[in-house]
């Protein structure tokens, strides 16, 4: 199967008409540089983003320690629903470190205790430049969010991935191993 990403066919993927120079921005922060120039010590790069409607467990009964010769552990395979919450997650793209949290609900309110969370710790609260690395979800789409962003934490730069195109945004690939571990843990 071929991909249509290179494809200059306006009805193919990408449709965003500034995917290059967007996918070209990422990938260059994701290289530690930004127009051009080398990133420091001190400036970081955050992948961030959201899963709704993640399902919230609790194990009926508890989990038996392992013994020697068996398996690691042993899981109760019964458990009670909860209500679904959001799972909000920044991932610190060159420090392998992620902080995340959980809300009721996606949006701009969750979405802004997640950069709170983040923005007001060390290092990022006294760092140079922070760069936040979004797609175009609804809590930070577009230059209102940028600003706001912006607004309340000067040193933060809000980057769009392309439309369409959050497979760029490396937090995903966080959410899929999250997604794959939680589905069928070993």
């Amino acid at each position: 199967m071929r991909s249509n990403r290179g494809s200059t066919d306006p009805g193919s993927s990408p449709r965003d008409p500034d995917f290059a120079f967007k996918a070209g921005r990422v990938l260059d922060l994701y290289a530690r540089t930004f127009d051009g120039e080398p990133l420091d010590d001190h400036d970081y790069v955050i992948s961030a983003d959201e899963k709704p409607g993640v399902q919230a467990r609790q194990r009926t009964h508890p989990g038996r320690p392992a013994r020697p010769g068996r398996q690691p552990i042993r899981v109760e395979s019964e458990y009670h629903r909860h209500a679904t919450l959001a799972y909000l997650a920044a991932y610190d793209v060159h420090h392998a470190q992620v902080i995340g949290r959980c809300a009721a609900t996606t949006g701009i309110e969750p979405f802004t205790a997640l950069v709170t969370k983040v923005m007001t710790q060390p290092p990022y609260a006294t760092a140079q430049r922070v760069f936040w690395i979004v797609d175009n979800g609804s809590s930070h789409r577009g230059w209102t969010a940028a600003a706001r962003l912006n607004d309340a934490y000067p040193n933060a730069i809000m980057v769009h991935t392309p439309v369409h195109a959050s497979w760029l945004n490396q937090v995903e690939i966080y959410f899929s191993v999250v997604q794959t571990q939680t589905a069928h843990p070993r």
